[in-house]
């Protein structure tokens, strides 16, 4: 037996969290901008994925409009920070609701360092950063969705493997429902078999 939910019929509030709790794990975004008066601004969105790799772009989700939304608006770039579990307690401080023109790298004590190729700032003690370009916007009702052209990635040579990256050593953090997050896991390897290889049918 299932419990019957007509979006429709529920309050907004209640949607989001039918929706955040059953689409899980989400990797988080820590992004971080700039405003156009030098402002730096750090926040987590946990609507977060790839949209494209050729070229390579980066989406996340704006749901309301946050400094976030304003600064890529206003200069045209970010920075997309991996939130690795050693910085949860960080990540989810630079989630509070700062006034307007308060950094949360200096507010919540978060290490910067310059980025490559954009004028925001990049988390010093993220093993991952993609510096992004605006490509474009798509407003959906309350939220816009961000989606960046990814023009820089510098990865911490301590979680390469191989010369590639190796999700044991990132130990990236994700969002869950409520006020739960998720640490990494049990890892298994399981290679998508191809056509040619299938077993036979019975």
């Amino acid at each position: 037996m299932r419990t019957e939910f007509s979006t429709a019929a529920l309050e907004p509030g209640a949607v989001y969290r039918l929706l955040t709790a059953t689409v899980v794990p989400r990797p988080i975004a820590w992004v971080s901008t700039v405003s156009a008066d030098g402002v730096d601004n750090l926040a987590p969105h946990s609507f977060f994925t790839v949209s494209s790799v050729r070229p390579p772009v980066v989406q996340f989700t704006s749901v309301g409009r946050k400094d976030s939304l304003r600064n890529v608006e206003a200069t045209g770039e970010f920075v997309v920070n991996l939130a690795p579990e050693s910085l949860m307690d960080e990540v989810n401080r630079t989630a509070t609701e700062f006034p307007h023109g308060v950094s949360e790298f200096d507010a919540v004590g978060v290490a910067r360092e310059a980025a490559a190729r954009v004028k925001a700032s990049r988390v010093a003690r993220s093993p991952v950063a993609l510096e992004c370009e605006l490509h474009s916007t798509l407003r959906l009702g309350d939220s816009t969705v961000v989606f960046g052209r990814v023009v820089h990635i510098a990865v911490d040579e301590g979680v390469l493997a191989d010369g590639h990256p190796e999700v044991t050593r990132l130990r990236p953090l994700a969002r869950l429902g409520k006020d739960e997050w998720s640490t990494l896991g049990e890892v298994r390897e399981l290679r998508r078999i191809r056509y040619t290889d299938r077993p036979a049918s019975g």
